[in-house]
């Protein structure tokens, strides 16, 4: 399914539903972070998807970095919650989606990179090489934050 991203754009279409929905900067012990291509529009981004029925948000982190990339991972804590109601998501099937995303940082437990039905490509990044990336402006955000170990407090936005 195919999937447009509005970024405060007066053309926008409104949105329709909100899904709460997890991303996890994972980072490895070389420093560098699991990145993966999505299939829907091409660009690079942290894995990640909707939270499901029945299960504990940290359960979503495990199971997205798991589908997406075939890599175990471990919660280690939140970096943000982005709820900017400028930033919409038209998917194919007609829903349009208001932006509700919490970015975890998570370390790697095991596993091997592969790639899924949502990933072209799935690969870890050293931080100086994510700029060459086409990364969404909202992603590269949580990213910034989530590296940013100063911060004392989640960004919650």
């Amino acid at each position: 399914m195919g999937r447009i991203d509005y970024l405060h754009d007066p053309d926008a279409p409104p949105a329709n539903s909100v899904v709460p929905s997890v991303v996890a900067f994972v980072q490895n012990d070389a420093g560098q972070v699991l990145m993966i291509q999505r299939s829907d529009n091409g660009r690079w981004a942290l894995p990640g998807g909707g939270h499901d029925v029945g299960e504990s948000i940290g359960d979503t982190v495990v199971r997205e970095v798991w589908e997406e990339t075939g890599i175990k991972a471990e919660v280690v804590d939140m970096s943000g919650i982005y709820t900017d109601p400028g930033h919409v998501m038209q998917y194919d099937d007609g829903e349009i989606r208001q932006q509700f995303s919490i970015c975890f940082r998570a370390r790697p437990v095991g596993g091997d990179l592969r790639t899924s039905n949502e990933t072209t490509q799935v690969r870890w990044v050293h931080p100086t090489a994510l700029r060459e990336l086409d990364v969404h402006p909202t992603m590269r955000l949580r990213i910034e934050h989530a590296m940013d170990r100063a911060r004392t407090a989640p960004y919650i936005g």
